[in-house]
């Protein structure tokens, strides 16, 4: 397939790829969050298409994307109240609430549950697409299953050029992690699926009682059906075995370089670059935006490099750090050691 690159996303731009989503094809395009991989949610065998694509299992479910509020009622039966005032408040955002859908969206979409996850995304390019396209988008991250997800236009390119009809360049993701994930639970109760940048804190802030989903620091149990995509065990990972070390940081700095070979490199905050011979940097150990901005351009860059293994200095677990632990648990299968413990 020649796949159609727009650089400038113009009217003219946006028609186009609006009038191919309408056609059942695939548009890769940026979100504040990632870059997604789009088709029209009404259409199964355009859905379809995106699995196929991707190679994701079936049983992972996928995010409609809507222009505005009003949308919502072309995927989900009802919003309750308080979710609502969370639409107020975070809509347009990285922010994705899951609710009962609309029986006559396609089951491929929700993988055979009775929910549909539903966002309304923060970038003009993304909100501008739907807006041509006329019908809400599904649009995972825009990566070949499993893979780092792409925050640039190479990242598109290298997993997509020639798979799907078209690619429009954003620049670089501002959020750099997908998007929070969030269950209803009644009561101004809500539970976290996948954190990003909607944070425990900033829900909390306006009066929500928010309990964080077990899976999102621990492995998905065998079987589990999930209602969110990003729960699979191994996900976002580079080609080469990754494992965190948990320590002080000065302990855990000691102890890799004494074990590194040739051939092992380090995600290391960039505090710490200096200290190894062979490091990518994943952000400021103080600031987990840039961490969050960073995490999957630097598990990308490994793939690129001679590297047969691949120690990472772990991240904290509050505000956004909770995303981008999340990101890194999965990228390693969870295989996480303590520094006193690694030979």
């Amino acid at each position: 397939m020649n796949t159609l690159l727009f650089k400038n996303a113009d009217n003219d731009a946006l028609s186009q790829c609006g009038e191919l989503l309408r056609q059942g094809e695939l548009v890769c395009f940026p979100t504040e969050t990632v870059y997604g991989l789009g088709a029209n949610a009404l259409n199964a065998e355009a859905v379809s298409k995106i699995f196929k694509t991707k190679n994701r299992p079936a049983d992972n479910p996928l995010i409609a994307h809507i222009s505005d509020f009003d949308m919502i009622h072309q995927v989900a039966l009802s919003i309750p109240d308080d979710m609502k005032e969370l639409t107020d408040r975070f809509w347009p955002g990285p922010l994705t609430i899951v609710l009962p859908r609309k029986k006559d969206l396609p089951d491929i979409v929700s993988a055979g549950l009775d929910t549909v996850a539903v966002r309304c995304p923060d970038h003009p390019i993304a909100t501008a697409l739907i807006r041509a396209a006329g019908v809400p988008i599904v649009a995972p991250s825009a990566n070949l299953s499993g893979r780092p997800s792409p925050t640039c236009l190479a990242h598109c390119q290298e997993d997509l050029t020639g798979k799907i009809a078209a690619i429009i360049d954003g620049g670089e993701c501002s959020i750099g992690v997908e998007s929070t994930v969030l269950l209803p639970l009644g009561d101004r109760k809500v539970k976290i699926l996948r954190p990003g940048g909607i944070t425990v804190d900033m829900l909390q802030d306006i009066g929500f009682d928010v309990e964080v989903d077990p899976a999102v620091l621990n492995p998905v149990k065998e079987g589990q059906k999930v209602s969110s995509p990003g729960m699979l065990h191994r996900h976002y990972a580079p080609k080469a075995p990754l494992t965190i070390v948990r320590g002080e940081f000065e302990q855990v700095c000691d102890t890799i370089l004494k074990t590194m070979d040739e051939e092992t490199w380090v995600l290391a905050f960039e505090e710490y670059l200096d200290r190894f011979p062979r490091a990518v940097s994943f952000g400021s150990k103080s600031d987990p935006l840039s961490q969050s901005q960073a995490l999957f351009r630097a598990l990308r860059e490994f793939d690129r490099l001679p590297c047969n293994k691949i120690y990472a200095m772990e991240p904290a677990e509050d505000g956004m750090g909770l995303a981008v632990r999340n990101r890194l648990l999965r990228a390693a299968s969870f295989q996480i050691i303590d520094a006193e413990d690694l030979k």
